[in-house]
């Protein structure tokens, strides 16, 4: 009997020491690692709401894991930094703070049209053809023609087509603003684009143009049919072109 009343707080010790470890060892664990240090990516400049992101807007630093935020951009490797590049931020980003899930959205319509409008120029939208639409991408550059009644010697109308515009750059397809997509994204959004052209058979091409076109454009629209012809890549030379005619062609 008396063993067994020296034995138990023998194990009773055992067991408080053997929890006491576990917890020490434990929070040790747990200080190690938030003492861990990660790169994350932050703000290498001030960020206004709804920049597009580049590599060199953002750097990487080092800290201590436990003050990176839970859904912080962590670089593992060098080609990590590329997974913001194209996305645009929701909210402003001051210089030196984390750049966060939270804080981005992709390049699309929820970003708006004009994070892609040059400075000093416009975006403009053209109704066209869905099937025209899927042969021209984002950054492309086209020509802008115009077909219309133009009244000729004698109140003779005559139906002319006249070249308005030239070089003009590809600002979006739709939805398309030219956001990266990886092969799975690009094969989901295409259907989703094919399930919405299933409700019709027109879409929108967003164009940047100046002031001064946009308001020929407008006008172009009005008074007659617009045709839109796509460059080569590369190919930005402009060209005098004269006004096209069938008595023109005929001679």
């Amino acid at each position: 009997m008396e063993k067994k009343g020296v034995l138990v707080p023998v194990i009773l010790a055992m067991v408080a020491a053997s929890i006491y470890w576990w917890v020490l060892t434990s929070k040790e664990r747990a200080l190690a690692k938030s003492m861990e240090t990660a790169q994350v990516l932050v703000a290498k400049y001030d960020l206004p709401n709804r920049t597009i992101l580049k590599e060199d807007l953002v750097e990487v630093i080092q800290m201590p894991r436990m003050y990176a935020q839970q859904d912080v951009y962590e670089v593992r490797s060098p080609s990590d930094i590329k997974l913001v590049t194209n996305l645009v931020t929701a909210v402003r980003i001051p210089k030196g703070n984390q750049v966060t899930q939270s804080t981005l959205v992709s390049l699309s319509p929820e970003a708006g049209l004009s994070v892609k409008v040059p400075p000093g120029y416009r975006g403009c939208i053209l109704p066209m053809d869905n099937e025209f639409l899927r042969l021209i991408k984002p950054g492309d550059r086209v020509d802008v023609l115009v077909s219309f009644d133009a009244v000729m010697g004698e109140n003779r109308k005559e139906k002319v087509t006249a070249t308005i515009l030239q070089n003009v750059l590809v600002l979006g397809v739709g939805s398309n603003l030219g956001q990266g997509l990886s092969a799975a994204q690009a094969k989901t959004k295409d259907s989703q684009s094919a399930a919405d052209q299933g409700f019709s058979d027109r879409g929108v091409l967003s164009v940047a143009l100046n002031p001064n076109e946009a308001q020929y454009l407008a006008l172009s629209l009005e008074q007659g049919k617009i045709s839109i012809i796509v460059r080569g890549l590369g190919d930005v030379e402009l060209h005098p072109m004269e006004i096209a005619s069938f008595k023109r062609l005929i001679k």
